[in-house]
């Protein structure tokens, strides 16, 4: 009787273990080409995410990101701030089309030191 116990408890183990891997590959980065400008200026990023999908969207400046904030929420999803650097976008279940979101962020390079806002354009198939 004990053995079934400790098998059963190796399953739960293993099961949790399993699940917890399949939510960090859930949402990976998002495909991007990003008009990359410098601190102090603003910059823009074309993102592609699948429908009912979630990708990570990092800020694409060229340093030390010291704070962020989202300007503007997205019409046809969720964007979540998982740190200063990156942000979590999840389009609405069955929503194809496009959407589009703004963040601010501050921060330095050796070049340039300012606040930037970062217009994005996500296009959802």
């Amino acid at each position: 009787m004990r053995l079934s116990k400790v098998a059963v408890f190796a399953l739960i183990v293993g099961a949790t273990s399993s699940v917890s891997v399949s939510l960090a590959l859930a949402a990976s980065d998002c495909p991007k080409l990003v008009g990359l400008a410098d601190w102090g200026e603003n910059s823009t990023a074309d993102i592609t995410v699948t429908s009912g999908g979630s990708c990570l969207f990092s800020i694409p400046m060229r340093g030390t990101v010291s704070s962020s904030e989202i300007l503007q929420k997205p019409a046809h999803g969720k964007l979540k701030k998982l740190n200063p650097t990156t942000y979590e976008y999840k389009p609405k279940v069955r929503y194809k089309g496009s959407d589009t979101f703004v963040i601010k962020a501050t921060g330095q390079s050796p070049k340039a030191s300012g606040a930037s806002v970062i217009n994005v354009s996500a296009t959802i198939n």
